[in-house]
């Protein structure tokens, strides 16, 4: 019987984003039924599938509470999910900056500024000599309630850090001038295993700073340094297991390279952006089913 693998995605996306639709059919080349299914959608049976890959659910950090629920939801019921659940809970607080950094990473200096607390944002930039820094919610993606900010802070740069604190804890981190000069990369792990690389760039017009593309963002292929590379395999190995993918953020600053965010939710995984990549991951989702049923 042909299995069944639910790709999770999101109402304004209910046929996969652009990027995700090359998996379908790379899956069906194994012979492997993979359909979008939207994870708020209350109506559906998980325990139909096989397996669940999380993929376009880009607005998960707007209905987190019901997002975890859902996790749980799936995980009850027995169907496996890829990333797992606890991968996905603990990267979905960008906290876990703080716990790769401990682990060795090399990461961009990261504080957090609890709930309500907006007067200690420009006493924590000043204290760290950061005349630019950037904040946003610990539960955030896509770039959502992400500011650039310069101390001393003017009356609507405060309004901005009381909003920001007041969606709940933040992220308080130095402005990376890197992104905006040479643009920041993207690599793309499959079980491990670096894919393929991207370096992002934000939009040149209207002091735009996020290089997400809806917010103006371009993407394209790089080949990026060797050292670089390895550097950012680092950062995959020091999780506790290994994800069905990743996506490491960062940008290098001379030879070294610092990470900014390692994506392990909902990436955009560029998967057009790489021949074969699309191939590669519908592969590393079949090695993995074959196990779940050698095992099951």
């Amino acid at each position: 019987m042909s299995q069944r693998v639910a790709l999770a995605t999101y109402t304004l996306a209910p046929r996969l984003a652009p990027d995700d639709q090359l998996l379908p059919p790379a899956l069906a080349e194994f012979g492997i039924s993979a359909e979008p299914v939207v994870w708020s959608d209350d109506s559906v049976n998980w325990t139909e599938f096989d397996a669940v890959v999380i993929r376009s659910c880009w607005d998960y950090h707007l209905h987190f509470p019901d997002f975890l629920a859902w996790l749980g939801r799936v995980d009850a019921s027995g169907t496996t999910v890829w990333n797992s659940s606890p991968l996905v809970r603990w990267n979905a607080d960008k906290r876990y900056l703080l716990d790769l950094a401990q682990r060795g990473v090399a990461t961009i200096p990261t504080m957090i500024v609890p709930r309500g607390r907006a007067a200690d944002v420009e006493a924590l930039a000043n204290a760290e000599g950061w005349t630019r820094f950037v904040l946003k919610p610990t539960v955030s993606a896509s770039g959502y309630e992400t500011y650039a900010l310069r101390t001393p802070l003017a009356g609507a740069a405060r309004d901005v850090v009381t909003h920001v604190t007041t969606i709940g804890d933040a992220l308080l981190q130095p402005f990376v001038d890197e992104v905006s000069q040479n643009g920041e990369y993207s690599f793309t792990f499959i079980d491990g295993a670096f894919s393929h690389a991207t370096l992002k760039r934000a939009t040149a017009h209207g002091g735009e700073f996020r290089v997400q593309t809806e917010h103006g963002g371009s993407v394209e292929p790089v080949d990026a340094p060797p050292p670089l590379i390895e550097q950012a395999t680092h950062v995959v190995r020091a999780l506790p297991e290994t994800p069905l993918y990743a996506r490491v953020d960062g940008i290098a600053r001379g030879s070294a390279f610092l990470l900014m965010e390692l994506e392990l939710i909902e990436p955009n995984l560029f998967l057009g952006e790489s021949t074969g990549a699309a191939e590669r991951l519908a592969a590393a989702i079949v090695r993995r089913l074959d196990r779940s049923r050698a095992h099951g």
